[in-house]
This record gives C-alpha cells, sequence and structure tokens, in this order.
C-alpha cells in the first residue's frame, strides 16, 4: 500500500462504518480504507467492536409479518440491477495504475475531454444517490478553478499529486472540503494526476471560464 498522510477523520471513518454516509460519499472513503494500512486497520477494529457490541445486545422480536414481507420479496419480480452492472472495462489509467477494487460494482464512463490537458469521467454508483462521483485526470501544471461548495466534497487522489491552496496532496491522500472551503486545486506531479471525487451539492466557481467547465461536467 501506498504510505499516505492524510486521512478521513476518526468520526468520519465511524460514520462510513455505521453506514451513516451517503453511498457516494462513502465509496470514496472505501477507496482510501483500501489504499491506506492506517485507516484499513482501524476500521478492522471499529467493526470488531462494533460485531462484539451486536452480539451482546439482547435479541429483540421480530415483527410478526417479517417473514410474510420477506418471502413477497423473494416471489416477485428481479430487482433491477443495472446500476450496478459495470460497463464493458472502466477507462485506461495512466501506466502502472490500476482501478481501486472498491470501484468494481460501479459504472465507470470512458474520458471525455474537457480542456486542454483536462478529462473527466462520471462514475454512477448503485442505487437512488444525489451525490454526484466522478473522476479527473489533468495533466502537469492543469487545474480546476477555483471554487467553493454548497455541501461536502470527498477527494481521493489515486496518482499524481496537487496542491489547492490549503495543503499538498499525494497519490493515496484523502480530503474531505466543506462549505467554508475556497480553493484551487492545481496537478504540482511531473505525470498525469487522477482524483476520485464526490460531491454533495454544486461546486460554485469563481470565474466564468470555471462555470462553463462545471457546467460542462455537470457539476455546476
Amino acid at each position: 500500500m501506498t504510505r499516505v498522510t492524510r486521512h478521513p477523520s476518526d468520526a468520519l471513518l465511524l460514520s462510513h462504518v455505521s453506514g451513516r454516509l451517503p453511498m457516494g460519499l462513502a465509496v470514496v472513503v472505501a477507496v482510501h480504507v483500501e489504499r491506506c494500512a492506517h485507516c484499513a486497520a482501524y476500521v478492522g477494529a471499529l467493526e470488531a467492536t462494533a460485531g462484539a457490541l451486536l452480539e451482546e445486545t439482547p435479541p429483540v422480536a421480530m415483527d410478526a409479518q417479517a417473514l410474510a414481507r420477506m418471502m413477497a420479496v423473494l416471489d416477485g419480480p428481479p430487482l433491477d440491477v443495472t446500476q450496478a452492472t459495470p460497463l464493458q472495462g472502466p477507462p485506461p489509467l495512466p501506466q502502472g495504475e490500476t482501478w481501486p477494487s472498491a470501484l468494481d460494482r460501479s459504472q465507470i464512463a470512458p474520458w471525455r475531454w474537457i480542456g486542454p490537458g483536462m478529462r473527466y469521467s462520471r462514475v454512477r454508483i448503485a442505487g437512488d444517490d444525489p451525490v454526484i462521483v466522478f473522476l479527473l485526470r489533468l495533466a502537469p501544471g492543469k487545474y480546476l478553478p477555483q471554487h467553493a461548495h454548497s455541501g461536502r466534497e470527498f477527494t481521493q487522489v489515486l496518482c499524481g499529486s496537487f496542491h489547492d491552496g490549503r495543503a499538498q496532496f499525494e497519490a493515496g491522500d484523502f480530503d474531505a472540503a466543506g462549505p467554508g472551503v475556497h480553493h484551487l486545486p492545481v496537478v504540482q506531479s511531473a505525470g498525469e494526476c487522477v482524483c476520485l471525487t464526490a460531491v454533495q451539492g454544486r461546486l460554485r466557481f469563481d470565474s466564468l471560464y470555471g462555470r462553463l467547465l462545471g457546467q460542462l461536467a455537470g457539476l455546476a
């Protein structure tokens, strides 16, 4: 695993383990945990603790109609799982990089050109989730125009690095930005930077160029 220095908070990991995050945000955290030994160990400890507490919880009688409802589901038409079916292979990554297994059940669209040295791919997660999940692939020196947020934005760096005016984020690092963050991510690495990002709400770009770019990618 890549050594990383920027992680989700303990509270955020607890929310992830307890299933309290929207699916779009949760998949970004899951990708981080997959690639971070420190967070994987912490999540494992949380899951073990939750399992022990569950075993100590006194049993509760099931609803009298629970079995009947379950049988009705089993006897009914098959569930629509098309949203959870991957496309015929995700788009290529820079040489030597591999896709996280946490994205195996996601639909990853082909790379779409949105500007010189800038490509975008929409990631669709199974279920009805309003969170927008996407990938950005930027060449060295390229940037996402300065913006703020109406909600939470989770970003996981898959390869390369960027600096957004607050900090440097390397491959494997995680960033949680919110409405109070106003930043301009610029690629710092010698090679391309690929990030997985989930946005709850919309991005608020400062410039006309940023707004046009955001509309092109469905982010503004």
